[in-house]
Order: structure tokens, then C-alpha cells, then sequence
């Protein structure tokens, strides 16, 4: 399933952490120059080797076309999301669903065309809001199944700052100068801090699981394993959120599912997609490649990719990759699974 779209609202066939300190934030006069990202992006997912599909995403290369009428926004404004569902789907399609309102329709969301250290932080609060209140919202949405639940990833990019606030273990990554900057770190039970905090709420850590039941340790829904709203609960919906100023340095972010990750590092994925740019300059494609990758080294999960660039890729004046002299043939991810079941008898 590949989406082409600018903007993209599909089912995929507080913490705040400041990477940059102080962040630099300047107003535009304060120097000569401001480096302003050019966006562009594309998707893909696959079911994988699961019956049903519980992925979905987002993609808004322009906010401003979406909301501009609602809010003033930095120029440029952009938004994704990727929501991993389990136990069915509802949570997931539900808060893909609904996440523009619950992200941007709310009345303190700050309204400038600056971006400055304030508004970073107040934006940063609406962010956090938005978690809570989806979660909530799943609490009291009596067709969504109280064993229904969704990890969440959104990044916002608002002017020169990118923003990724986090709950479980969808992942964000950005590649700058070809390094791998991790954007958000994964909420399983054998994170330490999170381990020390869910033992503390009174949870217990069973065979990786969390209550024995879940591999996750923040997520929106699954109320049947949290306590009432106001309580102390080894469950939570708080984000985690990292900022970083991009720069020229910056070359694109990816944000994928649990399912990529299972099976590539946070720099193999990176590598993938930069071998793509150079070769095609496709996010789309290189999207598809991430999640074809992830299918040959056999993951087991559904697969979401989107890869955001935020410089276009000049391929005269970048060193080629080279390819190795063999013969080989790329299949779909159809024909690989068609495959696998025919190995396996």
C-alpha cells in the first residue's frame, strides 16, 4: 500500500528531552541568514505476517493547507504520525481519525508565525495535552473496545525546529551528515527507567511483558489494564518529547513501527533510505525499500515506513553508492510471503 498523496490519512496496509540545549532559537534578524527546510515526503506499509492490519498514519507535508484557516502557523509547518494498534485495530483508526482536532483544534495551541524558545514550550504542552486527551477520549468512546490500544508517534516540524513526542515504541529517526540522531526512545519493559517506573506504580515485569500481557509500557486505550483516570497506573499515556534546530547538516527523518525496527538498526535504516536518495530521490520509494528490507530479514509484525526529507538531493554532487556486480531480483512484499509459505510446506 503506497502512499503518494501530500497529505495522507491512511491505515498502514511529561518528559521533555532538549537535544540541542538552549536550542539556538533566533528571530529572523538576528542573522543573515535562517536555514529554512524544504518538505517532502512519502509512505508505505504492509500487513506483514499478520492477519489484520493495525498500523496507520499520517502525513501533512503543508499544515497550514489543513488548519490555516483555524491557526497562524510558522511557515514551514508540517505533521506525522504513526499509530501502532493491538488488540484490534479501533484505537489506532480511531486516533488517526481524530488526531488533527485533537492536536491543532485546541484553543491554547499557540497561534504566531515566529518560532522562539515560548512558543517551543507552548506547543510542547499542546503536544502532551493531545496524548492525554485521545487517551481519554478511547476511555469514554463506548464502541472502541476497553482491550483496545495504540502506540503513538507525531512529529511536528515548525519552522527550523522538529518536535517528536512519543508514546511506546514506534520510533523516529533523523539522519544528519548520514549518522543516525535516535528522536525518540522505545517504552518496552526492558528499558530500565521504564521498568523502575511501572515496578514502582505497583506493575509487574512477566517474560518481557508488561502484567504479563503487553510488550509495551505506554500506549493510548488498553483501559482494561489501567487504573481509573487520576490514579497511579504502571500503564501510562505520557509522552516523551525531544526537540532538535535542523540545519543544512539535516538530511531527512524516518519514523517506522515497531515491526522495522525489530529487525534493523536505527543506522541501517538510515543507510537504507540515504542509498535510495542518492540513487532515486523518492521518499516513496525509499519507504517501500525500508519495509521490503524489513520483510526479508522475516519480520513478524505489520510495517509502517514514512521518510521525511528536508533537503533535495543534488545527485551530481553526491559520491554515488556502489553496487555490488551480482545478479539478483527484488520481489514484492506479496511474492516474499507467497514464498515463505511455500519454504515452510
Amino acid at each position: 500500500m503506497v502512499a503518494e498523496a501530500g497529505v495522507v490519512y491512511q491505515q498502514s496496509l511529561p518528559v521533555v528531552l532538549d537535544i540541542d540545549g538552549d536550542m539556538g532559537l533566533k528571530q529572523e534578524n538576528d542573522c543573515d541568514s535562517v536555514y529554512v527546510p524544504t518538505i517532502r515526503s512519502g509512505s508505505y506499509a504492509d500487513i506483514g505476517s499478520k492477519k489484520f492490519m493495525e498500523d496507520e498514519h499520517i502525513r501533512i507535508d503543508d499544515l497550514s493547507s489543513q488548519v490555516g484557516s483555524l491557526l497562524e502557523l510558522p511557515k514551514p509547518s508540517a505533521f506525522y504520525a504513526v499509530f501502532d494498534g493491538h488488540g484490534g485495530s479501533e484505537a489506532a483508526t480511531y486516533v488517526r481519525q481524530n488526531a488533527v482536532k485533537l492536536f491543532f483544534e485546541d484553543e491554547n495551541f499557540p497561534q504566531t508565525s515566529e518560532v522562539n524558545s515560548v512558543y517551543v514550550e507552548e506547543v510542547k504542552i499542546s503536544m502532551r495535552n493531545a496524548f492525554l486527551q485521545a487517551d481519554l477520549a478511547l476511555a469514554e468512546d463506548c464502541s472502541i473496545s476497553s482491550s483496545s490500544g495504540t502506540t503513538a508517534l507525531a512529529a511536528l516540524v515548525s519552522g527550523r525546529v522538529l518536535m517528536v513526542a512519543n508514546a511506546g515504541d514506534c520510533r523516529a529517526v533523523l539522519c544528519r551528515k548520514g549518522k543516525a540522531i535516535e528522536m525518540s526512545h522505545d517504552h518496552k519493559p526492558v528499558n530500565l527507567p521504564e521498568r523502575r517506573r511501572v515496578e514502582e506504580s505497583g506493575g509487574v515485569i512477566e517474560g518481557g511483558y508488561l502484567n504479563g500481557e503487553l510488550s509495551v509500557t505506554r500506549a493510548l486505550g488498553d483501559w482494561c489494564m489501567k487504573r481509573p483516570h487520576g490514579s497511579k497506573s504502571p500503564l501510562i499515556s505520557e509522552p516523551e518529547i525531544k526537540q532538535i534546530t535542523l540545519t543544512e547538516d539535516d538530511e531527512f527523518l524516518v519514523i517506522g513501527c515497531d515491526g522495522i525496527w525489530d529487525v534493523l538498526s536505527s543506522q541501517e535504516a538510515v543507510s537504507i533510505v540515504k542509498r535510495g536518495l542518492n540513487r532515486h530521490d523518492d521518499p516513496t520509494r525509499c519507504a517501500r525499500e525500508l519495509v521490503v528490507q524489513a520483510l526479508r530479514l522475516e519480520a513478524f509484525d505489520n510495517l509502517t515506513a514514512v521518510v521525511v526529507c528536508f533537503v533535495n538531493v543534488e545527485r551530481g554532487d553526491e559520491v554515488a553508492v556502489p553496487l555490488e556486480r551480482k545478479r539478483w531480483c527484488s520481489l514484492t512484499p506479496e511474492a516474499l510471503r507467497n514464498l515463505r509459505n511455500l519454504m515452510d510446506g
